[in-house]
């Protein structure tokens, strides 16, 4: 079988009940305290009105909603299957993050490792003018790119054996750049199930967007942000774990904020 023969995105819709087993919401806890400390620093106690695009299983966001007035929105109906179960009380709505426009103001969006789905500059801008446009004045976008161009090194290989009820996964995770001229890597993954004795394969194949820092910072400038970074020490990160953010500036002019 060809590479380019595996379906993508299948952990996310007909592979997404393996999701628990894969994403355990504890392994969020110290990632989420620093998305935590930034939304407090940058807009004071509160609690906020906060949207996260492409909120997936929610993990990350579970440990921000008792904290926070967070609404959520997802591509994959499945993911916000998972993500209701976890977070019940938490407004949800299905929408793709480079297009979708619920009415109304946010003082946060958040978009977590969701934004290494888009593939090119074209995405990444659609999605910033879709974050801009649900913040207040004075309102702040906080994103975290899986990878930069400058620190990927390819490739890379993860594996993990877990199991919940009747279901035992073991998972492999290969990951690398097969153009190092394009702006996406891929990841190709094997699921070796295990249910009620039964075993089987699947494969998965997934494609994100690898850009250089520079890239960032003149997309979200261009799109209206005043651009930040900070940078926190987590114990599951080598290298120092980074968030991106852009500040929507004051009204000028007369408009409308």
């Amino acid at each position: 079988m060809n590479i380019q023969d595996i379906p993508c995105n299948r952990l996310y819709d007909v592979l997404a009940f393996l999701w628990p087993l894969i994403s355990d919401p504890d392994e969020y806890l110290e990632e989420a305290g620093c998305w935590n400390k930034t939304i407090t620093d940058l807009l004071g106690p509160g609690k906020h009105r906060i949207l996260e695009l492409g909120v997936g299983g929610g993990h990350n966001l579970s440990h921000l909603a008792p904290s926070f007035n967070v609404t959520a929105v997802d591509i994959f109906e499945r993911m916000l299957e998972h993500f209701m179960r976890l977070n019940p009380s938490v407004d949800h709505h299905a929408g793709d993050m480079r297009t979708v426009r619920l009415n109304c103001k946010f003082k946060a969006v958040l978009i977590h490792d969701a934004i290494s789905h888009m593939l090119s500059e074209t995405d990444l801008m659609a999605v910033f003018t879709t974050a801009l446009s649900h913040l207040t004045t004075n309102g702040v976008v906080i994103t975290a790119p899986d990878n930069f161009k400058e620190t990927f090194k390819s490739p890379q290989f993860e594996s993990r054996t877990r199991s919940m009820n009747d279901i035992q996964l073991t998972y492999l995770e290969y990951t690398h750049d097969p153009d190092p001229e394009d702006t996406v890597i891929e990841t190709i993954f094997t699921h070796i199930i295990r249910e009620n004795n039964d075993v089987r394969i699947e494969l998965d194949r997934l494609i994100t967007g690898l850009f250089p820092k520079s890239t960032w910072v003149n997309i979200m400038t261009k799109s209206g942000f005043i651009y930040e970074e900070r940078s926190f020490h987590i114990e599951a990160c080598e290298r120092p774990y980074q968030l991106l953010l852009g500040h929507k500036p004051c009204a000028q002019n007369g408009q409308n904020p």
